[in-house]
């Protein structure tokens, strides 16, 4: 029987954001196409933001040359750009909220430190009982550990657990230590799923 519910936070509770819209950012940066999120997110600096070892406006500052960012000046305006643009998922935190009523709730995400910001400037904290970040534990999924500290913080077991995430690696991760695992692809698809394992009644 499933107590809690554990959602990962970018591209599942945050709004993918459109393909369109990293292209602009590459017009006006004079990136090539497909290459800023090459560029911000395979580095090894991303990385360490990641476990906490680089502050955040650290690794802004670090990675602006990349991006053809050549004063401290430009790296802050293009920062606030790309943050003003984050988007909730709004049918997501409708479930959320909804769930909040009779389950668990938790968050584990691999993010820097200030997630706990995010979700409440998106008046989103409120809904769930614990927040795990890699940047907080100093891992990221798919390790072992990130996990079981949700499952401790929860007070439940895996096997009464549902692990939702974009990235099927970490569901795959998720399922190995008990837990039923949803690979999130739209809030229609997860309903659908809560519905067929009786978490929420199915829609007439």
């Amino acid at each position: 029987m499933i107590r809690g519910l554990i959602f990962d936070f970018g591209r599942v509770i945050s709004a993918q954001k459109p393909a369109a819209l990293f292209r602009s950012y590459e017009l006006d940066l004079g990136l090539p196409p497909a290459s800023l999120n090459r560029i911000m997110f395979d580095s090894p600096l991303w990385e360490q933001a990641l476990v906490g070892e680089l502050q955040m406006a650290e690794f802004w500052q670090a990675i602006g040359p990349q991006l053809n960012l050549d004063t401290p000046a430009k790296v802050d305006a293009f920062r606030r750009r790309y943050y003003a643009d984050e988007e909730i998922n709004q049918e997501v935190v409708d479930l959320i909220a909804s769930l909040a009523v009779g389950y668990r709730l938790g968050i584990v995400s691999n993010h820097p430190p200030g997630l706990v910001k995010w979700l409440r400037q998106w008046q989103v904290l409120k809904f769930f009982d614990t927040v795990v970040s890699s940047g907080e534990v100093g891992v990221v999924k798919p390790n072992e550990k990130i996990y079981l500290v949700a499952l401790k913080r929860l007070g439940i077991e895996a096997a009464e657990t549902l692990f939702i995430d974009d990235t099927e690696e970490y569901v795959l991760a998720a399922q190995a230590l008990g837990m039923t695992g949803h690979h999130f692809s739209s809030a229609s698809t997860l309903i659908a799923h809560l519905e067929e394992l009786g978490i929420i009644p199915r829609h007439l």
